[in-house]
């Protein structure tokens, strides 16, 4: 079976293609059109679709739109209702629907040859929850589902037992912990549905003194639900403007907010576990990509196993959608990497950097000439095999640095153009992580952060941030041999098993996704080294 993921309706617009029960391709919009999250989440944005990604699925695995026995599109109109009864104020929400009815003609119109017949409306937490339950190691699971909004709810708890999803208690709007959280990321002067994770690295620097407050405004009904209450932000910290500076009231604020989400979601798992008894978890929504409150609920909560969907924000909904209608197969295999996007071989790698006139060497070991050149202080812009699906560079679309120069933070972020309270994460060997970073292990997707030994604090100095914690990367020799070489190369020149890794951008851009794009990176930021498959560009050689 032959099934098109198709994700459009929201924001992070993707598609995902499954075949015979296995993922073959997956990718976010944004990599090709390299407009950040694709489009701004606003109802007149709903008719465009992924075009981009959805071919490039298509050409992956040598298809055309009339063998698709199925497109899964990741929203059911026939859910929806009026949301003003649900007491949510959204003028455009007609629009939205309308052009969600649409979708199908919209995708034959598309993807010439394709059936409308074909298309499926998918219930959106639905598609969330196949994107985790379906796609973890685990027969049996708890699923746990929480972003701004579905097509009338925020929520969705549920079982997966093989390829079967028993859904347990959803939440209604007007009540969302993800809108709670978005409109927190707005007051703080932070782009909304784009913006959060920087609330949550601001949220290290404050003190929780209106947890007591917002333990009342956000509450669990003890059904499996919730309730959040309307806040008025500027009553705990002013509005922020653009071009000012974060307050500590601003910093206290979010940390208040957090450590409430924190105690909302392992209250929450606990409910859920009470239900099903299952020995795992899993998680997609926004809201999942929340490390913070992912450690928490893996440290505190009552389950052996915590897996979060790489790509749990809406980008990941191709995908669940695509796994949802598979099912009806049988389970599909479990998603095998993240590593989902495109890639390209050695020898185009090659060809892209003689149109482009760039010097350039193949030395016959990378890894020790990378690995000395870190060692070396220089910046490493890292680009190897397929891109990575979801908003976490993994090793294949990354900057490295040498973490035990502290100023290499303030370095990388410089580069990036963005702010300095933004911490950057360790690379390292999943059989070193445990004598350094104490958390859940393995942790291959860079959800989860890992409180870091008081010994090795001042000798990883860069990626530690102001907690004391670092969200961590381990790297299994199995799966990414070459990266795992590199680690062991600038160990043995600085006696460090860790590396820095930050995605491969800048400011406001999407990460890096093909070689055109690494190439601009490369000439407009100080990046020292450019690392292209095998390929290696000293920026001393290539701008003389």
């Amino acid at each position: 079976m032959r099934v098109l993921g198709v994700n459009a309706i929201f924001h992070d617009p993707s598609a995902a293609l499954v075949v015979d029960g296995q993922v073959v391709a997956a990718a976010e919009e944004e990599r090709f059109s390299r407009r950040k999250h694709g489009k701004r989440p606003v109802p007149w944005s709903a008719w465009e679709l992924p075009e981009q990604s959805m071919r490039w699925c298509l050409d992956a695995a040598g298809l055309r739109p009339e063998d698709l026995d199925a497109v899964g599109y990741s929203f059911d109109p026939s859910l929806c209702v009026d949301l003003a009864g649900l007491g949510v104020s959204d003028p455009g929400d007609a629009t939205r629907l309308d052009y969600a009815r649409r979708a199908p003609r919209f995708l034959a119109a598309a993807l010439p040859g394709l059936d409308p017949d074909k298309v499926r409306f998918v219930p959106h937490h639905v598609a969330h929850a196949a994107s985790a339950g379906l796609a973890a190691p685990y027969e049996r699971s708890a699923c746990l589902v929480l972003d701004g909004r579905g097509e009338r709810a925020s929520h969705l708890a549920g079982l997966y037992d093989g390829p079967e999803l028993q859904i347990l208690a959803t939440q209604d709007l007007p009540h969302s912990l993800g809108l709670l959280y978005e409109d927190l990321t707005e007051h703080l002067g932070f782009l909304r549905s784009s913006d959060e994770y920087k609330v949550m690295a601001l949220a290290s620097y404050g003190k929780p003194r209106h947890l007591a407050d917002f333990r009342e405004l956000v509450r669990t009904t003890g059904d499996g639900g919730f309730v959040t209450e309307p806040v008025d932000w500027s009553a705990y910290a002013p509005k922020a403007q653009d071009g000012m500076e974060l307050s500590d009231a601003q910093a206290d604020l979010a940390c208040s907010v957090q450590r409430r989400l924190e105690e909302v979601l392992l209250e929450l798992t606990g409910w859920l576990h009470e239900q099903t008894g299952a020995k795992a978890l899993t998680m997609a929504g926004g809201t999942a990509l929340n490390c913070v409150a992912n450690s928490v609920i893996a440290r505190q909560g009552p389950y052996d196993h915590v897996w979060v969907q790489p790509a749990a924000g809406d980008a990941g909904t191709s995908l669940g959608a695509a796994l949802h209608l598979s099912a009806t197969d049988g389970r599909p295999d479990p998603m095998p990497t993240a590593a989902l996007g495109r890639g390209w071989s050695d020898d185009a790698l090659a060809a892209r950097l003689r149109q482009a006139a760039l010097p350039f060497e193949t030395p016959a070991d990378l890894a020790a000439v990378v690995g000395q050149a870190l060692a070396d202080d220089q910046i490493v812009a890292w680009y190897q095999g397929r891109s990575e699906y979801g908003p976490r560079a993994l090793g294949h679309r990354s900057l490295l640095a040498h973490p035990g120069r502290r100023q290499n933070l303030e370095r990388l972020n410089e580069i990036k153009g963005r702010e300095q309270f933004r911490p950057v994460a360790p690379l390292v060997l999943a059989e070193r992580a445990a004598a350094i970073f104490d958390g859940p292990l393995p942790s291959p997707y860079m959800l989860f952060v890992h409180e870091v030994a008081s010994a090795w604090r001042e000798r990883i100095p860069a990626v530690v941030h102001v907690d004391g914690t670092a969200r961590i990367q381990t790297v299994d020799r199995a799966d990414e041999p070459l990266l795992a070489q590199l680690l062991t190369e600038f160990e043995r020149r600085t006696g460090l098993p860790v590396l820095v890794n930050t995605s491969l951008n800048t400011a406001g851009r999407p990460m890096v996704d093909s070689p055109s794009d690494a190439l601009e990176l490369f000439g407009s930021t100080p990046v020292g080294l450019l690392v292209l498959g095998p390929h290696v560009v000293r920026r001393a050689e290539a701008f003389r």
